[in-house]
């Protein structure tokens, strides 16, 4: 399954929803379909509502971004990535830092699957650095001493090469990754807060007009959208700021 390019401004937006019950889910999905392109189901939903958000999601309409993460030993990751495709899940992630073997095993098991049973492989996607890193944390914690900004670039060719569609990273990063592994190769851009919204846990964050000029193919965001006292005006500012941004 390939991602086309968004068509209009909305289906730029990944709306996370980090809510704990199938009743939210269902209220922001009714809600903002017709205001994001996808929902992000991450840990602490999946945790609490298990394949019934995704099944929610979907039943109301709405197209799903699955957050998961993976992270283990290639043959474990590729049998949990064919549950996810058996839900038929829109795209999801899985963690560049798994190494070469992981990512490839996991595309390669994905499409034999989805080709032994006629349907289209879904979209896979690598989390590159998580959003609350910063050099010093790369650095000092993990002992990573390369710029934060070549280690990102360094797992994205990695993901590239192991064949999957994309990555997720930061818009610092974008017009470079752009620029090294092309135009088609997806750029999604997590911690995006407008300038009206509260920072809350993320250190690297960014606003949606800067993420889409830097080169972001979709942008993450929540909390500025979903803790808002309107969140379809919310939704409808952040459509207003990505279409200015495109011009």
């Amino acid at each position: 399954m390939e991602i086309k390019k968004p068509v209009e401004a909305k289906d730029r937006i990944i709306l996370a929803l980090d809510v704990d019950s199938i009743e939210e889910v269902i209220k922001y999905v009714d809600l903002l379909k017709e205001y994001v392109g996808f929902f992000k189901v991450g840990l602490p939903l999946f945790i609490s509502c298990g394949f019934e958000a995704i099944d929610v999601i979907k039943e109301h309409g709405g197209k799903v971004y699955f957050d998961g993460k993976f992270q283990d030993i290639p043959n474990t990751i590729a049998q949990a990535s064919i549950n996810l495709i058996k839900k038929g899940i829109d795209f999801f992630n899985i963690s560049a830092v798994g190494g070469s073997k992981m990512l490839a095993n996991t595309i390669s098991t994905c499409n034999s699957y989805a080709k032994k049973n006629n349907i289209e492989p879904p979209v896979i996607l690598a989390v590159t650095l998580l959003s609350s890193f910063g050099q010093k944390t790369l650095t000092n914690e993990l002992g990573v001493s390369t710029n934060i900004s070549s280690y990102v670039l360094k797992l994205s060719s990695l993901a590239k090469e192991a064949g999957l569609s994309g990555v997720i990273a930061p818009d610092t990063d974008a017009a470079q990754i752009k620029k090294e592994l092309g135009e088609d190769f997806i750029v999604v851009c997590p911690a995006v807060r407008p300038t009206w919204a509260i920072v809350n846990d993320q250190i690297r964050i960014v606003s949606p007009s800067a993420a889409i000029k830097a080169g972001a193919d979709y942008i993450i965001i929540g909390r500025p959208i979903t803790h808002a006292q309107d969140p379809v005006a919310a939704a409808k500012l952040i459509i207003s700021e990505i279409e200015e941004a495109l011009k």
